[in-house]
């Protein structure tokens, strides 16, 4: 039995403890959340130095520009990164551009390091905001450095940002401006919208960063062992690039060829599909009719899709137009695939006969009786006795004569016995 002080002492520890414990689990539950916000909400900002003459000059019209490479340096601020200063390189291929057109600046992002360890695979997404003279500069940001769960290495990435110039003019000139990093997701809910980089054969000045939303519609039904259609959609944004045919013109039979990626239900690595195309001329824009691709898988279980690359042509494997997706931040697609036709059935065993078994028939038997009458020694005929007291058999046969004697003496006996005594009392009342 517990003293009221040692059950006073015991109750004051228990509500320590689990005062204790509570605050700890609320402690850990608020820097559980905060790291997980601060890893998908925080920003860095880098702003180019001043001081730095890094701009680019792409005429509009006719005339000489600058088409770089530069290099500038750019500041940062704590953030999702935790590099404090970054040198990026910016430049174009545009020698000149028309008015009211469009070109490509590339900026050259380096390795960088993440401030917070992402729990999942993600992306390191790129903003910029540039200041041009003489046009306009695409908005949002593109997707950037690859990483991985449990790591905050950030591999460099190039990435490509759209300039359109003024309708009047005669120069767009391109200042570096500022950029911005935050975490994307790339775990299977990324963009849907890809960036495609497109060369062309025998067109050198083909401007090849086209923007395309691809989405690929799986089967709602698939089984093991049978081909499973995946409809492929690409609408060409107007955020890049425009599609065009190439210099030259695409031969009569070409076609749009799109490949994409798969894993799980022993689905191979890659399939293709194709599809049509809107324009074989030369120079004109070009749209992607519905793209089918058929893959097989041989077993139960999941399958999950990523868009490829596209080709143009007339083989899948041709060079005339080839465009290549990225290979970070993907959205993924995923069906099942249950047991169907082309399994293996399980064989049915023989069951084995029941044997038959015969009732032998019964042998009736008949017994018949003879009796014969005997003739004594002087040939006269002899009587045959029917019971066996008539052949003198005695006890052994059943009860006789002699059990009534015996009984009969008894009671004769108990009788005298009792005749004796009633006239004993008799006398001996008189």
């Amino acid at each position: 039995m517990l003293t009221s002080k040692a059950r006073r002492r015991l109750a004051q520890k228990t509500s320590a403890l689990g005062l204790a414990s509570t605050l700890l689990f609320v402690a850990g539950s608020t820097f559980f959340h905060s790291a997980a916000a601060a890893q998908s909400n925080m920003t860095s900002t880098c702003t180019a130095a001043t001081t730095t003459d890094a701009s680019l000059k792409v005429p509009i019209g006719t005339g000489t520009g600058d088409k770089g490479p530069k290099s500038v340096s750019f500041t940062c601020t704590a953030g999702t990164i935790t590099n404090q200063s970054i040198q990026v390189s910016m430049s174009t291929v545009a020698s000149s551009v028309t008015a009211g057109g469009s070109f490509d600046v590339t900026l050259e992002i380096p390795a960088l390091t993440l401030a917070t360890a992402p729990t999942t695979a993600s992306t390191v997404n790129v903003g910029w905001t540039p200041t041009v003279t003489g046009g306009t500069a695409e908005t949002g940001t593109k997707p950037g450095g690859a990483t991985t769960a449990q790591s905050t290495a950030v591999p460099a990435k190039s990435v490509a940002f759209k300039i359109t110039a003024a309708t009047t003019g005669t120069m767009v000139e391109i200042k570096p401006g500022s950029l911005s990093f935050t975490i994307g997701t790339g775990t299977g809910t990324g963009t849907d919208i890809l960036q495609y980089v497109c060369d062309a054969s025998g067109d050198t000045g083909y401007a090849g960063d086209v923007d395309i939303k691809v989405t690929l519609t799986p089967p709602t039904t698939a089984t093991a062992n049978t081909d499973a259609s995946i409809t492929w959609t690409s609408v060409v944004q107007t955020t890049g690039d425009p599609l065009k045919v190439p210099v030259g013109g695409f031969t009569t039979g070409t076609k749009a060829f799109g490949t994409i990626k798969a894993t799980g239900a022993g689905v191979p690595a890659s399939a293709t599909g194709e599809g049509a195309i809107s324009s074989t001329t030369a120079g004109s824009d070009f749209t992607i009719q519905t793209i089918t691709v058929k893959i097989k898988p041989t077993t139960t279980g999941d399958v999950t899709l990523t868009p490829g690359d596209l080709v143009f042509d007339t083989t899948a494997t041709g060079t005339k137009l080839k465009c290549s997706a990225p290979t970070d931040g993907l959205k993924t697609y995923k069906f099942t695939v249950s047991a169907g036709n082309g399994t293996t059935p399980t064989p049915t065993p023989t069951p084995t006969p029941t044997p038959t078994t015969t009732t032998p028939k019964p042998t009736k038997t008949t017994t018949k009786f003879v009796t014969e009458t005997p003739k004594d020694n002087n040939g006269k005929v002899t009587k045959t006795p029917k019971a066996g007291a008539d052949t003198g058999g005695g006890g052994d046969m059943g009860p006789d004569g002699r059990m009534f004697i015996l009984t009969g003496s008894l009671l004769i006996l108990a009788a005298g016995a009792g005749g004796l005594m009633v006239r004993r009392r008799g006398l001996n009342r008189g």
